[in-house]
Formats: C-alpha cells, structure tokens, sequence
C-alpha cells in the first residue's frame, strides 16, 4: 500500500485545523501575536502577563487614572533646594496617552 503524498497529508490537516480553530490558522492558534496585551485577549481566554516594572511604579485609582511618586529625590539631595525637594515629594498622574498604554501593560489591576 502506497503511503499519501506530503501534500495531501497537509491538506487533511489543514482542513481539519480549520474545522477546529475557524478561520485561524494552526500558525496563528499555536503562535500568537507577540504585540502588546490587550483586555481583548484576556476576554478570549488568553493570559497576560503584568508588566512588574509597571506594576511596582504605578497604582490605580477609583477614577481609571494612574499615579506614581515623582523620581529624583533618592540621593544627591544636598544640592537640590528645598523647594526643588518638596515638588520631587509629589505624586504624578499619567495622562490620556499614558493611561491607554498602562492599561495594556497592567491587564489585570483593578482600581483601589
């Protein structure tokens, strides 16, 4: 008995796989994209990993915004003027674009 040709082997996966997964590809269900996680994803079942920089040096508010202590203030300080010293004390927000990107980054933190 003759063993089938590579190609038709391939085809009968292929159909197969396109049975299984619709209209994606076997490549694209074994491989996915290596872009930016997105809550899409998660809804599809997919996990995303947290960004743990992000999530060390940033926390969510009620409000969907995102805020983070100022940076500068660890060490060399002496010549810095107080005043200079109390503004790098404060808290910084992120803005729209910010936002956008930090939700992609942290998929899964909620708000305070």
């Amino acid at each position: 008995m003759k063993s089938p040709s590579l190609s038709a082997t391939a085809q009968s996966i292929s159909s197969e796989m396109s049975a299984l997964f619709g209209h994606r590809s076997a490549i694209q269900v074994i491989l996915p994209s290596r872009g930016f996680a997105s809550t899409s994803l998660a809804l599809a079942g997919y996990k995303i990993k947290t960004h743990k920089g992000t999530a060390k040096r940033w926390t969510a508010l009620a409000s969907g915004l995102f805020k983070r202590g100022k940076v500068g203030k660890r060490h060399l300080n002496v010549t810095l003027t107080p005043e200079r010293r109390q503004r790098l004390g404060g808290i910084a927000y992120a803005n729209a674009w910010e936002t956008r990107h930090l939700r992609k980054l942290l998929p899964y933190y909620k708000s305070a």
